[in-house]
């Protein structure tokens, strides 16, 4: 069974033109993004190879650009099973009428940020992310981006890698006394309870 989740780019703030060679050919930034979900299984069985979804250019805003581009993206399941290693690679380019995009800064989106924890299918998540240089380094510039799951959710299952010792942390919201002085735990706005025996 397919996932689906939107993710809208809204903005990016404290972005720099490249090097120095860029200005010759250029006088202002023309930024875009590329999202690509990444997950190590993906290729593995000779799947289609992996989508990129590219923003519109935003030829106003310079390094302070928005875009508000949404995208309801397909995903399958291993994509939220393999948390540790699964993820969204977010590419910031510029626009050059010569010489093609130059590359601004880029990001991982960890999966673990957006469907870890209680956050229910159909609740928006902001995001905002620093920047990184081509080589890793702390680049500059920050961009935010919302991420909302649609329809269920899978329950994530312990990965291959953790074996049957991996360690699981739950944490429960709150206590509610049950009728009976049983003891049970309450999610997130009293919507599901399980009580003791």
């Amino acid at each position: 069974m397919l996932m689906k989740m939107e993710i809208t780019v809204i903005s990016a703030q404290g972005i720099k033109k490249p090097s120095s060679s860029y200005s010759l050919f250029s006088r202002r930034l023309r930024p875009f993004i590329n999202l690509t979900p990444y997950t190590p299984l993906t290729n593995a069985n000779g799947d289609k190879p992996r989508h990129v979804y590219t923003t519109t250019i935003d030829d106003q805003g310079g390094v302070d650009p928005t875009w508000g581009d949404r995208f309801h993206v397909t995903l399958h399941p291993n994509f939220f099973y393999q948390q540790t290693h699964s993820f969204i690679y977010l590419q910031l380019y510029t626009k050059r009428l010569i010489l093609g995009p130059a590359q601004l800064g880029w990001c991982q989106i960890p999966v673990r940020d957006f469907a870890g924890g209680m956050l229910p299918a159909g609740n928006v998540r902001h995001l905002s992310y620093r920047l990184r240089d081509k080589d890793g380094t702390r680049g500059n510039g920050v961009v935010n981006i919302a991420v909302k799951l649609e329809g269920s959710v899978p329950v994530v299952r312990p990965s291959p890698e953790m074996g049957e010792r991996g360690t699981v942390i739950g944490i429960p919201v709150r206590m509610v006394s049950a009728v009976g002085g049983q003891l049970g735990v309450g999610c997130k706005e009293d919507k599901w309870q399980a009580s003791g025996p």
